[in-house]
């Protein structure tokens, strides 16, 4: 899991969203300041800008040629100038940038929550494959050599057709279904490497634990179970933040209805020599009204409240998808467990046919032929069992994601195997206790990103 979380390719590009709403929150809140503009300028002429007047009434000239400025002209100012509903849009946007951090947020909670369901369920998988590998090579030649017997014996006619026919077929279905369950198993070593990001074909070693962890009861209203997952499902989280973000255009189309007001003040100079003062200050203030906005509004609002219907429409349909797959999730852990019980009894039951047609065979009162059926159904009642076990984690996998409980601490910021494990390891088995998922559904947890 700690491999998955810090090397999975999608959980990589969910940390880089992250990252980039982040920097976005912080490039918005830089809007918020008023704007502080230097400029310098440089003019030259090849002469003196000279110029004469002419009476308006006469139409002689009142005043001889003359010049007031200087051939070259070196000019430079500086100016902060505020505006106030650039001020007020900003600050808006700035909230908006703070939910869509939020929202990248449960989009990476949502990532890390498949790839570590799906880290379980291929890692149990692949032990349920490890633990029956060496025998399955085994039985696999003598079925083998089984079937060229019963093939040798049809071919003598050394014994009844119909008995050797119901054998072979016997010994085909079992082989079948072990191929198919060991597929089915070996497989996911395969998806799991991918999990983990590792080269395709790069070998690699399971540490097989001795046993299985222990079952989880759960809770006897389901209520409690669909109340946690619509507090924390990631979707609905999403939805929620979405939401806020609609709501603040809402704000943002009243402010563009507003005047504009925009106040500032500077610092100048000129090199022109014929000017009194070469340095001075400018201070004013401007108002201005864009009144195409007022005509404007109405469309605008017209299209959020359509926003607001689409989320609200998306919320209703997440909450019933989420509350059928705590169902769901829930009845597949309940059957997950009876087939683990069921498979386990069948086998133990099979184990003690196969010892007794051992003992049976020792004596010489059976053939080496039934001797071989019961081999052969031992291991596929023992694939059936650990495949049984492997589905019981997965459905513990799905139930977790379905009432939206992470399964890996949301609090660490280091990226090191070592702590990742750490934190893993103490998270599952926080999750591990008696009643937790009664203790679940007193959580409810928040999530703000704070303006400054």
């Amino acid at each position: 899991m700690a491999r998955a979380l810090k090397f999975n390719l999608e959980t990589r590009v969910e940390v880089l969203k992250e990252m980039v709403e982040h920097r976005q929150l912080d490039l918005a809140h830089y809007d918020l300041l008023p704007k502080v503009v230097a400029d310098a300028a440089y003019n030259g002429r090849s002469n003196f800008s000279g110029a004469s007047s002419q009476s308006l009434e006469t139409g002689q000239q009142s005043l001889v040629s003359s010049t007031s400025a200087d051939k070259n002209i070196f000019t430079s100012n500086l100016t902060l100038s505020w505006d106030m509903l650039d001020f007020g849009l900003s600050y808006v946007r700035a909230e908006q940038a703070a939910n869509d951090v939020l929202v990248a947020e449960e989009d990476k909670r949502r990532v890390a929550n498949r790839v570590i369901q799906d880290v379980r369920s291929a890692f149990w998988q692949a032990v349920s494959a490890e633990r029956v590998l060496g025998r399955l090579a085994f039985l696999e030649g003598w079925v083998q050599k089984a079937l060229g017997e019963v093939q040798t014996i049809k071919d003598r006619r050394l014994d009844a057709p119909l008995p050797l026919l119901q054998y072979e077929r016997d010994l085909l279905g079992a082989q079948r279904e072990i191929q198919q369950l060991f597929q089915d198993l070996s497989l996911s070593r395969v998806h799991l490497a991918e999990l983990m990001s590792l080269d395709p074909g790069e070998p690699y070693e399971l540490a097989v634990p001795d046993a299985q962890p222990s079952e989880l009861p759960l809770p006897d209203h389901l209520e409690d179970l669909e109340q946690r997952a619509l507090m924390n499902r990631p979707e609905l989280r999403k939805v929620d933040y979405q939401k806020r973000i609609n709501a603040k255009e809402t704000k943002a189309a009243i402010l563009e209805l507003l005047p504009n007001i925009n106040m500032f003040t500077g610092a100048h100079y000129d090199s022109n020599s014929f000017l009194f003062h070469n340095n001075w200050l400018t201070y004013g203030a401007k108002v201005s009204w864009n009144l195409l906005n007022v005509f404007r509004h109405p469309a605008r609002k017209q299209v959020i409240e359509a926003q607001e219907m689409v989320l609200d429409a998306q919320s209703l349909a997440l909450t019933m998808a989420i509350m059928t797959q705590v169902h769901v999730a829930s009845a597949q852990y309940q059957a997950a467990l009876q087939d683990v019980k069921m498979t386990g009894r069948y086998f133990d039951t099979q184990q003690e046919i196969t010892e007794m047609t051992n003992r049976s065979w020792t004596v010489k009162t059976t053939t080496e032929h039934q001797v071989i059926r019961e081999k052969v159904q031992a291991l596929v009642a023992e694939l059936r069992h650990e495949s049984a076990k492997a589905k019981v984690e997965t459905a513990y996998a799905n139930l977790l994601a379905a009432i939206g409980e992470d399964p890996f601490p949301t609090d660490i910021s280091s990226d090191e195997l070592d702590v990742l494990t750490q934190a893993l390891e103490e998270r599952w088995k926080w999750l591990r206790r008696e009643n937790v998922f009664s203790r679940l559904t007193q959580l409810t947890p928040t999530a703000e990103v704070p303006l400054p």
